[in-house]
Parts: C-alpha cells; sequence; structure tokens
C-alpha cells in the first residue's frame, strides 16, 4: 500500500502537465466556486485522472488544443480521484453532463456548450483529442 506521500508524489507529473502550460488547480470546492462562480466568458475544465485507458491522450491533447488562437479565455482544472470534493462541486456546474473522468468541458457563460468524455477520447491519439477541442474553440470562442 502506497503512503499518502507516495501517491501524491505519483500524480504531482499528472497535476503538472497542466499547471505548467496555463491551467489553474482548483483543488478545494472554494476554489471551484471562486472560478466557476464567474461565469463570463469561455472557460475550459478539464477533468484531470489516472486513468491509464484515457488520461494519457487527454492531458497532452488538452493542452495542444489550447497552443493556438482561438482557445478560451480561462483553463481550469480537477483532479478525480484525489481532490474529491473540488471535483463533485465542479461536476456540479457541468449541468446534464454524466460523470466521466478524464474529461475536458468546455462553457460559455457558465453553460457547458461542449464535453469530451472518456469515451471520447478512449484509445484516440493526444492529437485527436487537441482538433476535436480545436473545432469547439472555433465555434465558441472565436
Amino acid at each position: 500500500m502506497f503512503s499518502t506521500y507516495r501517491r501524491n508524489d505519483m500524480v504531482q507529473g499528472m497535476r503538472d502537465e497542466l499547471t505548467n502550460h496555463g491551467f489553474v488547480e482548483l483543488r478545494t470546492p472554494a476554489d471551484v466556486d471562486a472560478a466557476l462562480g464567474d461565469s463570463t466568458g469561455t472557460t475550459l475544465l478539464m477533468i484531470n485522472s489516472v486513468c491509464g485507458c484515457a488520461a494519457g491522450a487527454a492531458r497532452p491533447g488538452v493542452v495542444r488544443s489550447v497552443s493556438v488562437p482561438p482557445s478560451p479565455s480561462r483553463l481550469l482544472t480537477v483532479f478525480a480521484g484525489q481532490d474529491r470534493e473540488a471535483t463533485d462541486r465542479a461536476r456540479g456546474y457541468l449541468v446534464g453532463q454524466p460523470v466521466s473522468s478524464p474529461a475536458a468541458a468546455l462553457l460559455v457563460e457558465g453553460r457547458v456548450v461542449f464535453m469530451l468524455h472518456r469515451t471520447d477520447i478512449e484509445g484516440e491519439s493526444p492529437d485527436s483529442v487537441a482538433d476535436k477541442l480545436r473545432a469547439a474553440y472555433r465555434t465558441y470562442c472565436a
């Protein structure tokens, strides 16, 4: 059994993969409410995960998707299975969407307009994930 320190150590790189590229990590319900309570503009919310079936394509795909304009004005992330209360609170803002991780939700003025679920990511390459998100950005962030 891994200690809490060891487990946190193992996922830090997964956190950094997003935060090193401009994503703001929301670790508490209060963080989530402060960030998502402001519904202005466009927001990409990445629900990070250690899921081997999809997370390996999700994180680099999401990062690639925001590397060129147009892209959302705010980049946020929560970590499913690690920051459970924050993730649960964030999912409360994704009205009508099933629970999924990893996942990426595009919100405009606080409303989900596009979402990639784990099933949309599994078996895909990071470039394919990025392309799907960029298509949504061209529609909603231009």
